[in-house]
């Protein structure tokens, strides 16, 4: 497969920049990988899939507040930091990218909060845009963290935040109910659909869940730069999934129900971990895996999807498992439609 053959002209008007004002109530297309056939529901609908006894996977991973606002010392620069992932709690170390990056350097100290009480220390650079911080707090790391994430907005992505200003809202728009496990950059968007009416009805119907956690990275925007996709090289991010959720999904596997999964990093985590017998393994660990047509899955019967970005790596994965031929009509038809695109709109369902 080559890059250029997920190229389509996506309309900035077709991104959303809102959820829908209650969790479940997007659109829905349902796409048929085996026929191709496609109908147009809205998310409410989506139980009617599905059977007693089958399983979503969700990804619990939880969203830290990772965009902050620094100065920088002597010249007062305002600073954007984004906080990619803490590097060792006891030093006070953190991963982070720096805008503009030009004006940084080792040795800079950056200043934060309205009282300057939180100082952070450049230390090493790592990309172009990439530092290591060293924050300088002389206090516990709970406190420090609770501080620090209380100067924190919500990560919502570049394409939502070129056309409105992140509100206080979204560090509970873009969260998904279940969130658990701290380390995510940004959601794993296509959980946020679900409502707390939506897991209550899948309790009625005898539908079950698993929870792996992935902590979703800026990688989940990322697109290529090489035509040729076997080059592509992904970046980590990291994962674990338990034996009790194991132990969930192989269950209902071997008994012939669907395990659905809720999102592109559920099916990348599922995927790292199969054996040869189809089933998941419990695994703490780093996962790179980059999923693009023709990929034989192993472990899911259907997936929920958010419309993706041309070219993106998302998209890859999401023509991969619904069929390259069938899903690139199907976003031709969803453009033709008036779907939402992006991590705030609506929903594809990708059944047998």
């Amino acid at each position: 497969m080559k890059l250029s053959q997920f190229k389509f002209k996506l309309p900035e008007d077709r991104i959303a920049l809102y959820p829908a004002p209650n969790r479940d109530e997007c659109r829905m297309m349902v796409l048929h990988r085996r026929t191709g056939e496609i109908e147009h529901r809205m998310f409410r609908d989506a139980l009617e899939y599905f059977n007693e006894k089958d399983v979503f996977v969700f990804n619990d991973s939880k969203v830290i507040p990772a965009r902050l606002y620094g100065n920088k010392e002597k010249t007062g620069a305002r600073i954007e930091v984004f906080l990619r992932r803490e590097l060792n709690p006891d030093l006070f170390l953190w991963d982070v990218l720096v805008d503009p990056a030009r004006k940084i350097r080792i040795g800079n100290k950056l200043y934060f909060g309205e009282d300057e009480s939180i100082v952070a220390e450049v230390i090493d650079n790592t990309t172009s845009r990439g530092r290591t911080l060293r924050f300088l707090y002389d206090g516990p790391h709970d406190e420090f963290k609770q501080q620090l994430y209380a100067l924190g907005e919500a990560p919502i992505p570049d394409n939502v935040r070129k056309h409105r200003p992140t509100e206080p809202e979204d560090l509970e728009r873009f969260q998904c109910l279940f969130a658990k496990n701290e380390g995510a950059v940004t959601a794993p968007a296509t959980g946020l659909h679900f409502s707390r009416i939506m897991l209550k009805k899948m309790e009625i119907a005898g539908i079950d869940s698993a929870f792996i956690t992935l902590h979703c990275g800026l990688c989940n925007f990322d697109t290529t730069d090489v035509e040729d996709l076997t080059k592509h090289k992904m970046d980590s991010e990291e994962m674990l999934i338990t034996e009790d959720n194991c132990k969930i999904v192989n269950a209902a596997k071997d008994a012939g129900h669907k395990i659905v999964a809720v999102g592109n990093t559920v099916q990348r985590a599922m995927e790292t971990t199969c054996d040869t017998l189809n089933h998941i393994t419990p695994y703490v660990g780093w996962t790179n895996k980059f999923i693009f047509p023709d990929y034989e899955f192993n472990v899911a019967d259907a997936m929920f999807s958010n419309f993706q970005m041309p070219e993106s790596l998302m998209l890859m994965l999401t023509a991969a498992f619904g069929g390259y031929d069938y899903t690139m009509a199907a976003y031709k038809d969803a453009l033709k439609n008036g779907y939402k695109f992006g991590a705030y709109g609506d929903v594809m369902l990708i059944v047998d």
